[in-house]
């Protein structure tokens, strides 16, 4: 039996609060303290004196990083996100596919399911998989190849899925389109469905939500805008208390009085931080591929040679950093959004997304400053940086 503790820690509550305990492990998983005490073994305890005690992030959506991107369809491809993403305390992940031919996404699929059954404690558990596209609208297709757009299929979706191995947590999709309703009222109670790149007004966002999508993917954009005669999908979503909504905390892609005030609407019990990164994520300016296109990478802003906005470049931790430091929002209103909120709506929070008993140790603590300081993934150490030092 092995045994660690953390104590001293500012520990991360699941309503978004924090308090002063010490979280016990046995083995990979999280206990109580009950069951801690009830048994023997060699321990390790690990003070976090002044520092944050947090569970590791869940990015639901985001495309690629470290040169690599979900759509290689390579097992490598695969592993050096994983690894890099739980470098960056990043400890479980869903990837996103882009709009490409089915035969594309079948090698997404298996590449994926190998991965799975290869994986490694120095690699983010692969969760599942965000098929982003091919069911989008050309007139939002925003980075998106329009060259393989299609109606909706839910014969292509349950072929995929087979592939998977059951992967597919999330499919966006555009309701206005060709087939789209009848898909959502046959695949709602199965999967994650998230309203996509697409030119809905209110009333077919409601009828979508009434109908088993619960989600907005990347808020604002791709996207009719909010406004006061026509709400749109967003004015959809918020009036549809189940419907959660992706946001982009780069600095790119929100402005940061967009991001408070979308807080004030959804509130943190319905917001999902994502980092919807592509390949560039963690490397130096340049020329990079996003599903077959060129995008020219400049500071933290990836474009299209066109100019359109082509995802982030920036980790779903940086993005928790830069919606406390600039934008004013709560350290756990943020962190609740990027570890509670995805877990739950994939599909996963019995074993991930907050620091209850039960699940697994995916831990990580940070100094007051929000530095990276040490990284659990079920319970063994990947990442140090000495507690109380640079």
């Amino acid at each position: 039996m092995t045994l660690k503790k953390i104590i001293n820690g500012v520990v991360f509550q699941e309503e978004g609060s924090f308090e002063n305990q010490t979280v016990y492990i046995m083995d990979e998983k999280i206990v109580s303290q009950k069951d801690y005490l009830s048994v023997s073994g060699d321990e390790t305890v690990i003070d976090a004196e002044g520092n944050y005690v947090i569970p590791g992030l869940t990015d639901i959506h985001f495309h690629g990083c470290m040169g690599s991107d979900c759509c290689d369809g390579t097992v490598e491809a695969f592993r050096t996100m994983a690894e890099y993403e739980l470098s960056q305390g990043i400890t479980s992940v869903t990837p996103a596919t882009m709009t490409m031919p089915e035969d594309v996404l079948a090698q997404i699929c298996r590449a994926a399911r190998t991965f799975c059954d290869t994986a490694d404690d120095n690699a983010a558990d692969l969760c599942g998989l965000y098929m982003e596209g091919p069911f989008i609208n050309p007139v939002k297709k925003g980075a998106q190849n329009g060259n393989y757009i299609v109606p909706s299929s839910l014969e292509m979706l349950n072929r995929l899925q087979d592939i998977s191995g059951g992967l597919l947590r999330t499919v966006a999709i555009a309701p206005e389109t060709q087939g789209a309703m009848d898909f959502i009222r046959a695949a709602g109670s199965r999967i994650n469905i998230s309203i996509a790149h697409t030119a809905a007004d209110y009333d077919t966002a409601r009828e979508a939500i009434s109908c088993g999508a619960s989600q907005l993917t990347h808020t604002y954009n791709a996207m009719p805008p909010f406004s006061h005669r026509a709400p749109g999908p967003i004015g959809a979503a918020a009036d549809s208390e189940h419907c959660m909504a992706e946001l982009i905390c780069d600095g790119i892609h929100i402005h940061p009085a967009v991001v408070r005030t979308t807080f004030k609407i959804f509130g943190d019990d319905r917001i999902i931080l994502i980092s919807d990164s592509m390949r560039a994520a963690g490397l130096a300016d340049g020329q990079y591929d996003l599903g077959g296109q060129t995008v020219i990478v400049r500071g933290n802003l990836a474009a299209l040679e066109d100019g359109t906005i082509a995802g982030s470049v920036t980790n779903l931790m940086d993005c928790v950093r830069n919606a406390v430091n600039n934008m004013d929002i709560s350290l756990g209103s943020a962190i609740k959004c990027a570890a509670v909120n995805p877990a739950k709506a994939v599909g996963i929070y019995e074993h991930y997304g907050s620091l209850t008993p039960g699940k697994f140790a995916n831990i990580v603590i940070l100094d007051k400053t929000l530095t990276l300081k040490m990284v659990f993934h079920h319970a063994s150490l990947i990442k140090e940086h000495k507690i109380g030092g640079n």
